[in-house]
């Protein structure tokens, strides 16, 4: 079975599932987990359907956001795409999980981890699902259910079976991870996610722990002291959208431009035992209806005074096509020429922080988990490639090991040179 992933590491979470379950187990075809993050994001794997149906001879399998609403497979589904209807007897439209798995979040994994393929060299682990905090910008919330958690048992068992199976890191991931617990997303004052954690750290042996995209308002001063853990990634993804308190508030987020502003001088200056410095990452909105050039120079210098190594900056997508956003329906949208501006400014000036945060740790030691490697042709040359711990992309050229011997899925030692 082919695959094609579109979206986030949920969707590369449940893909794993689906290519090990009875229901795909012996079929042909191409299974797409598709997504609805933004208008762009619907038009390219709808694009991708219809491409890959002029040669693919079997069923294409669409999974993910697209597919279902509320968790229920989308009955509707080919009145939203009138262009696939003439595909409707080549597609067959799957729930988010297998049948066998859909029932109880809780169950054992043991069996089901049996021949679980290997598409990533790290195993991205659910620990939490979906959200109810309805920000003014969000379709996935439509798409989805309510907020709910696994056991922390659960997820021990889940990495227990990993490190058996000599995965070197685990990646914890979301909707909205940091919730983890939480009866309600909007509940903020009483995140456990740091209770978790140190849960993680004291029942498993798995040497890298990679926390995906987390929301500000639930990191605690208890979040903070965890993440001096050395087998905790010092690389801490936070969806702040916005360093405006007028825009947040349009949003609907919780919280406002001095909460980020003190959260992130914590993260910055946290002290760990092995010395990296730590990378701060953040996903940003620009173009939201009513933001001034006052409000998006609040987000530009957030970028340019907090040394954000890395920012994931989208346009505001109002999701005009097929459904919409509450926000599609506010006044003062702004034009293609302020969002291209917008984009443009915020990028360059992420480019310059990005650039003297990699300076900054040229010659200094790191451990990498080698995910790529293979030979050169015509050559014996070996090409890998790999991260170090606070997410610096390396290779054979700017990264020198001290063993001579490279292997996929093996942590390294070496240094970070130009």
């Amino acid at each position: 079975m082919e695959y094609k992933i579109f979206g986030c590491k949920v969707n590369k979470y449940y893909t794993d599932e689906w290519l090990n379950s009875e229901y795909l187990k012996d079929k042909k075809g191409v299974f797409i987990a598709s997504c609805v993050v933004t208008d762009k994001a619907k038009r390219k794997w709808l694009k991708f359907v219809k491409d890959i149906s002029k040669t693919e001879k079997h069923k294409i399998y669409i999974s993910g956001c697209w597919a279902f609403k509320n968790w229920e497979a989308q009955k509707d589904f080919f009145t939203i795409y009138p262009e696939l209807d003439n595909l409707k007897w080549k597609i067959e439209i799957l729930w988010e999980k297998p049948e066998e798995l859909k029932k109880d979040i809780n169950n054992s994994i043991k069996e089901k981890l049996k021949s679980i393929p290997q598409i990533y060299t790290k195993k991205f682990l659910l620990i939490q699902w979906w959200c109810d905090s309805f920000c003014t910008f969000c379709l996935t919330v439509k798409k989805r259910w309510k907020h709910y958690y696994r056991d922390k048992d659960n997820i021990v068992e889940e990495i227990l079976n990993f490190e058996k199976k000599w995965w070197k890191e685990v990646v914890l991931t979301w909707v909205n991870l940091s919730a983890w617990w939480l009866e309600n997303t909007n509940n903020i004052w009483q995140s456990r996610f740091a209770e978790l954690l140190r849960y993680i750290l004291d029942n498993t042996n798995i040497p890298r722990i990679r926390i995906s995209s987390m929301w500000p308002e639930f990191i605690d001063d208890k979040c903070l002291e965890i993440f001096k853990e050395t087998r905790i990634y010092p690389h801490f993804h936070y969806s702040v959208q916005s360093w405006s308190s007028n825009i947040l508030k349009s949003m609907h987020r919780h919280y406002d431009w001095k909460y980020i502003k003190k959260l992130l001088e914590k993260t910055k200056n946290i002290k760990r035992n092995d010395g990296v410095e730590v990378s701060i990452w953040a996903d940003l909105i620009v173009w939201f209806p009513w933001e001034t050039e006052d409000d998006f120079i609040e987000t530009y210098n957030l970028v340019k005074n907090w040394l954000i190594t890395k920012i994931h900056s989208f346009p505001f997508s109002p999701h005009n096509i097929w459904e919409s956003v509450p926000a599609w329906n506010f006044p003062n949208q702004l034009n293609d020429n302020i969002k291209k501006d917008r984009i443009w400014r915020l990028e360059e000036i992420w480019e310059n922080t990005r650039d003297k945060f990699i300076e900054r740790n040229i010659g200094k030691q790191f451990k990498v988990l080698i995910e790529i490697v293979k030979k050169e042709d015509l050559s014996w040359k070996i090409i890998w490639k790999g991260w170090t711990e606070n997410y610096i992309d390396v290779d054979n050229t700017n990264f020198k090991i001290e063993s001579w011997k490279v292997e996929k899925n093996e942590i390294v030692n070496g240094k970070l040179i130009k």
